[in-house]
C-alpha cells in the first residue's frame, strides 16, 4: 500500500510541474513574448552582478574557516622553497582568475540583449591572438621553470655529508632502515626476504649488513640542521614516500631505487610549540593507492638535535643480531656475521 502511495505522489508531482509550466507558456503569449524575454534578461543580468561579490565573499569566509586545519609552515628549506612557489602560482592565476569572472559577470549584465542594440560580428584579429597568446605562454614558462628548478633541488646529488636512510613500503606499512657505526647500508637481495627473520632480505654475508638498524614501526630519526639522503624503495607495489610537513613526495617502485634528500630546520619539539599542539607528529603518508589497507600505512619522521639522535642510535640493536642472538655484541661493539649464524639464518 506504501509503495502505491509514493508512486502516486511522484505522479502527481509531474503533473504539477507539467502544469506549471503549461501555466507559464499561457502568460508569456499574454503578456507578450519579447516582453517577459527582456524582463527575464534583466533579472538574471542583475542576479549575476550580485553574484560575483557573494561568491567572492563565499571564497575568503572558507578560507578563514579552514586556514587553522592548513599545513603549518615547511620544516625544511626545499619546502619554503615550494611554498613561495604555490603563492607565486595562487597570486598570478588568482589575478587572472578574479578579473575574467568580473568581466565575465559585467559583461552578462551590460551587453544582455537589447533591442537598441545589434550584435557586433568580430571575425578575426591577429593583434590580439598574439596578446593572449603570448603573455599567457610567458607566465607558464616562468612558472614552470620554477618548477622545474625546485625540482631539481630535491632530486639532485645530496651533500657528500648526509646521512643516507633507506625507506621501503610493503603492504601495509614502511620499513626504515639505518647504517651502523660503519655508515654503510649493506647488500639487499628480494630472494632473501623473510617476513620472520629478515623483512629486508639482507644478505648477511655481507659485513656492512652486521650493523645496519631496521625499524618496522614506520618512524624516520632525522637531525635538524644536517641533510638526509632518503633511498626509497618497494617490496610489493607501487607506493609513495609522502612528506607533507616538508612539502616533498617520491614514488617507491619495486625494483627501482628512487632518492630525494632534504635538511630539516624545524625539530618535533618545536613544531610542537609553534603548532601549540603537544600531540603533534611529523607525518610520513602513503600517496599513492597501494591496496585495501592503504589508510593504515602511515609512518612518522622524528627530526631531533644530534644528542637526541646518538642517544637513539645507542640504544638500538642491530637487525642482525636480533635475528642471531649468539653474535650479538658487547655493549659499544660492532656486530659481525659468524659464519655459523649465517648458515643458521639461511636455512631458515
Amino acid at each position: 500500500m506504501s509503495v502505491f502511495i509514493i508512486i502516486t505522489l511522484i505522479v502527481l508531482v509531474f503533473i504539477i510541474i507539467y502544469q506549471i509550466g503549461k501555466a507559464s507558456e499561457y502568460a508569456v503569449v499574454l503578456r507578450g513574448e519579447e516582453k517577459v524575454k527582456s524582463q527575464a534578461n534583466a533579472v538574471i543580468a542583475i542576479l549575476l552582478l550580485l553574484l560575483f561579490p557573494l561568491g567572492v565573499w563565499g571564497i575568503w569566509e572558507c578560507n578563514e574557516i579552514f586556514k587553522d586545519r592548513m599545513l603549518p609552515v615547511a620544516a625544511c628549506k626545499t619546502g619554503e622553497n615550494y611554498d613561495s612557489m604555490f603563492m607565486m602560482t595562487t597570486a598570478v592565476t588568482g589575478v587572472v582568475f578574479f578579473l575574467t569572472q568580473f568581466l565575465l559577470f559585467w559583461f552578462c549584465y551590460k551587453y544582455q540583449a537589447s533591442n537598441k542594440r545589434s550584435a557586433f560580428f568580430f571575425a578575426h584579429s591577429n593583434k590580439l591572438e598574439l596578446i593572449w597568446t603570448t603573455i599567457p605562454a610567458i607566465a607558464m614558462a616562468i612558472l614552470v621553470a620554477i618548477g622545474l628548478r625546485n625540482w631539481y633541488d630535491v632530486t639532485s646529488v645530496a651533500p657528500a655529508e648526509a646521512t643516507v636512510v633507506e625507506v621501503v613500503g610493503k603492504q601495509f606499512n614502511w620499513i626504515v632502515r639505518y647504517p651502523g657505526k660503519d655508515n654503510e647500508l649493506g647488500k639487499r637481495d628480494f630472494r632473501k626476504i623473510d617476513d620472520a627473520n629478515n623483512v629486508l632480505g639482507l644478505d648477511w654475508t655481507d659485513p656492512h649488513n652486521s650493523d645496519d638498524i631496521v625499524s618496522q614501526n614506520g618512524e624516520l630519526h632525522v637531525v635538524v640542521g644536517k641533510p638526509v639522503k632518503l633511498l626509497i624503495g618497494s617490496r610489493d607495489v607501487i607506493h609513495d614516500v609522502g612528506l607533507p610537513h616538508f612539502r616533498m613526495k617520491m614514488d617507491a617502485v619495486p625494483g627501482i631505487t628512487t632518492t630525494l634528500w632534504f635538511i630539516p630546520s624545524i625539530t618535533t619539539d618545536s613544531m610542537k610549540q609553534i603548532t601549540k599542539n603537544p600531540d603533534f607528529v611529523y607525518e610520513i603518508a602513503c600517496d599513492q593507492l597501494c591496496g585495501k589497507g592503504h589508510y593504515s600505512m602511515r609512518g612518522t619522521v622524528i627530526v631531533e638535535t644530534q644528542a637526541q639522535h646518538d642517544k637513539w642510535l645507542a640504544s638500538q640493536q642491530s637487525y642482525y643480531s636480533q635475528n642471531n642472538p649468539s653474535a650479538a655484541p658487547a655493549a659499544g661493539e660492532n656486530a659481525k656475521p659468524k659464519t655459523d649464524s649465517v648458515k643458521a639464518v639461511t636455512m631458515k
